[in-house]
């Protein structure tokens, strides 16, 4: 239909750092965006036809990559032949420890911990020396039984919940905002969420902490999808599919995704199929593997390097040439432009 808005998909809901990286993507005056339950739920848009774009979490530079987001690309069961990576963003993620205040903290001199705990964990013999929150409680968190958010911000929190919060329960969800929105129903008030500043507003939570991630620079890569024309799950290469046309010189201002299986019972078959892009001058910027989910402990492989496919020829199109034949099979996911 003429003059019909596209709709954006998005991991929710409102207020999560997916949704922030969907407002520095498209344009909310233009778009209808779509939050969705699960990373899952955004694939299912995108493929189905229900969302023109999509937008989920990838990798996180505290707590590395986001594994539900690699299966689904992993893609076991066939279900989304068809999702391609067409871009990414980088959100800087500044995690809050969100709830319901009890009392007001006796005032601290930055850096020295709470009146009941200096923030550092106890000492062990693996580590003798343990980090020092680079934080500390805003309030008073003796009242804290239950902690909910994503399971990222656990790895990226860990150095603040290990002084403050030691064997506080813990409840995965599915988005930090979510986290929020749970906490803002509990009517005990014990619980509390890592989850955003934007989050407390919407939720009307109190700040009992801010900044607890561990690392100042903590940022989370967000890829947005598109689904391929019909064939492209045949790996054809046409400008429909956004295979480039042109030659480009500069081919370290883009990034290519790749999955491919091996023969484990081959000897080498790993080191081969990674030696492929050497020739073409082809750098590998990271490697992951994930359980091929068919025979136990074999994996599929996830590899992404700088450069992108073109229409015709080019250093990546021969390289997935050489890749057909040291690998049992692959699968193109995607070039796009870097924003890092």
């Amino acid at each position: 239909m003429v003059g019909q808005r596209q709709t954006v998909a998005f991991l929710g809901p409102k207020a999560s750092y997916t949704h922030q990286a969907t407002l520095e993507c498209f344009d909310e005056s233009v778009y209808d965006f779509a939050p969705q339950i699960s990373i899952e739920d955004v694939f299912q848009a995108v493929q189905s036809d229900a969302a023109h774009r999509g937008v989920v979490p990838f990798e996180n530079s505290t707590n590395g990559s986001v594994v539900f987001t690699l299966d689904l690309f992993a893609d076991l069961p066939n279900r989304y032949p068809d999702i391609l990576v067409c871009g990414e963003v980088y959100i800087g993620v500044n995690h809050c420890l969100l709830g319901h205040a009890q009392k007001l903290a006796v005032t601290v001199s930055s850096g020295s911990g709470s009146p009941e705990s200096s923030g550092r964990a106890t000492p062990t013999t693996s580590a003798p020396n343990p980090a020092v929150p680079r934080t500390v409680p805003l309030m008073d968190l003796k009242h804290v039984k239950k902690l909910y958010s994503h399971p990222q911000a656990w790895g990226q929190c860990k150095t603040f919940l290990s002084g403050y919060l030691k064997g506080v329960e813990r409840q995965d969800v599915s988005s930090t905002s979510k986290a929020a929105e749970l906490v803002a129903q509990d009517t005990g008030g014990t619980s509390a969420a890592i989850s955003s500043r934007i989050a407390a507003k919407i939720h009307h939570l109190d700040l009992l902490a801010s900044g607890i991630e561990d690392f100042p620079d903590n940022t989370t890569r967000f890829f947005v999808l598109r689904k391929a024309s019909a064939d492209a799950s045949a790996q054809s290469s046409d400008s429909e599919n956004h295979i480039d046309t042109n030659m480009d010189e500069d081919m370290s201002r883009y990034k290519t995704l790749v999955s491919f299986t091996v023969d484990h019972n081959d000897p080498g078959a790993l080191a081969e199929s990674l030696a492929v892009f050497k020739p073409y001058k082809l750098n590998l910027t990271s490697i992951n593997a994930r359980p091929s989910g068919i025979v136990p402990w074999n994996y599929i492989f996830f590899v992404e390097i700088k450069g992108r496919r073109l229409e015709k020829d080019g250093a990546v199109n021969a390289a997935l040439k050489d890749l057909g034949d040291t690998a049992k099979g692959w699968r193109w996911l995607g070039s796009w432009k870097s924003e890092l």
